[in-house]
């Protein structure tokens, strides 16, 4: 194996362990009915490399087994698979609208994050609380799933502007090796 891919696969672990302790540290608002995962910022990271997309999208699957080993969550094992598709699927769109931006933002990467995290977790809730997956329940659900995540991926643009001002966006996910 060479340093490009070690280097790669570290920047990966390196954001699943801080999703999971950003996941952990702000648990009590990132997990029920209304939401804000803090976590999800880093899913703006995935503007920088799709090595980000499965860091994002490990980081999501420890999370959210966690939060219902831990019963926090309310949705259960399902969470796992369809909420870490979702971190998966936004992640990969967010990658691909990396060059759309307004300014020097790219603000278009973070539609997917919140407009898939709305659909698919505040379809899950939907189901939880009434058991089913239409309706009033799931608009609202979704609403407020996807305000949280937009204040997520606010987070996150600052996040990524500070990387990309700083020249840290280049040092931690260029494709030359170590």
């Amino acid at each position: 194996m060479d340093k490009f891919h070690i280097k790669n696969m570290t920047v990966a672990a390196m954001i699943a362990a801080l999703y999971f302790a950003l996941g952990l540290a702000f648990a009590p608002v990132g997990f029920g009915a209304v939401q804000l995962r803090v976590a999800e910022a880093l899913t703006l990271l995935c503007v920088f490399s799709p090595v980000a997309v499965w860091g994002v999208t490990l980081g999501c699957v420890l999370t959210n087994s966690y939060g219902i080993a831990a019963g926090m969550s309310i949705l259960g094992p399902i969470d796992i698979v369809l909420g870490s598709a979702a971190t998966l699927a936004a992640g990969m769109l967010s990658y691909r609208l990396r060059g759309v931006r307004i300014g020097r933002l790219p603000l278009a990467a973070m539609l997917p994050p919140v407009l898939l995290n709305a659909l698919v977790i505040g379809g899950e809730l939907s189901f939880a609380m009434v058991g089913s997956l239409w309706g009033g329940v799931h608009l609202l659900a979704g609403l407020q799933v996807g305000l949280g995540q937009l204040m997520a991926c606010l987070l996150g643009l600052v996040m990524v502007r500070t990387l990309e001002r700083t020249g840290l966006s280049h040092r931690l996910f260029s494709t030359e090796p170590v």
